[in-house]
């Protein structure tokens, strides 16, 4: 079942985001990714189908594989729904994560390997992104010589701001900061390579943290479709825009129209959403090595 918004009579919901509803377990968290879909900090009106268990499952086989860095998870993705959750679990099956409760650092935690998107418009103005130096002529989408580190701020409505490494310090202290930046990098060299082998090369990514029992912890998702630049491997080419399994292919349909990028947001034709549904599902495959079940593990994944 499509998924647009998600309530649960009985359970208090804390927050709802641009894909993720919050809800309070008491102990712990759950988390549940709707079909929900985002372009220019608009949301959508389309459900976009099975998109809410692509970055549910995919987020849950990063966690796992990359678990040298600790994460929130509680539950195994087999655990099955508590008792409370039963009567809602037509709608949670495969698309929910019990957590635990995190307190979020202010600071969203980009790592760019290519040079793209806002990276790419930095670089054509100012020879560096967010203050790194790099070298010149290089071209759009191109590798970079390491992987670059460019903290922004958390925008609780609106566009995220590229913010300094100083200021990344001022925000979590230096010792937290310190912490953050190398767990990004190293999350995100582990993680590119790993995609490469399966043919999918991941450009840039974001990821979230926060605090547990005083222990820096990963949080939200991670290295998904939303979070993250995927581009085929075989279709890469510096010079240009790749192809890509992200939603590149949502804000590309949205250039055409005659829309301001404000709300409300305009609806999407069934081909781009049907296109965009086999984009998510086929980075998931491709990444995974498995048939996408949307239902995978049981009654929560």
């Amino acid at each position: 079942m499509d998924v647009l918004t998600c309530d649960l009579p009985g359970i208090t919901k804390l927050r709802s985001g641009k894909v993720r509803e919050v809800f309070d377990l008491g102990e712990s968290l759950l988390l549940v990714a709707t079909d929900r879909i985002s372009a220019y900090d608009c949301i959508l009106p389309n459900a976009i189908p099975h998109k809410g268990c692509v970055l549910t499952q995919l987020s849950r086989f990063w966690f796992e594989k990359l678990d040298f860095v600790p994460n929130q998870l509680v539950a195994p993705a087999a655990a099955g729904l508590p008792e409370m959750l039963k009567p809602f679990e037509e709608m949670l099956r495969g698309r929910s994560m019990i957590v635990a409760k995190a307190a979020p650092l202010p600071v969203e935690c980009v790592v760019r390997g290519y040079l793209a998107g806002s990276g790419w418009k930095d670089y054509q103005s100012t020879g560096t992104i967010c203050g790194h130096p790099l070298p010149p002529g290089l071209e759009q989408s191109a590798k970079l010589p390491e992987p670059i580190f460019t903290p922004a701020s958390k925008a609780e409505s609106g566009h995220d701001e590229n913010i300094s490494w100083n200021e990344c310090r001022r925000l979590l202290g230096d010792d937290i900061a310190l912490q953050v930046r190398d767990y990004s990098i190293e999350l995100y060299e582990h993680g590119r390579a790993f995609a490469a082998q399966k043919g999918i090369l991941i450009a840039d990514t974001k990821f979230e943290f926060g605090m547990v029992d005083g222990e820096v912890v990963l949080i939200d998702e991670c290295l998904t479709p939303d979070s993250s630049r995927f581009w085929p491997a075989a279709a890469y080419q510096p010079g240009g825009s790749p192809p890509s399994y992200d939603k590149q292919y949502v804000r590309d349909y949205l250039e055409t129209l005659d829309w301001d990028k404000t709300p409300p947001a305009p609806s999407l034709p069934e081909e781009v959403v049907q296109r965009t549904s086999a984009k998510y599902i086929e980075a998931f495959e491709q990444l995974v090595g498995t048939h996408f079940d949307p239902l995978r593990d049981g009654a929560i994944c």
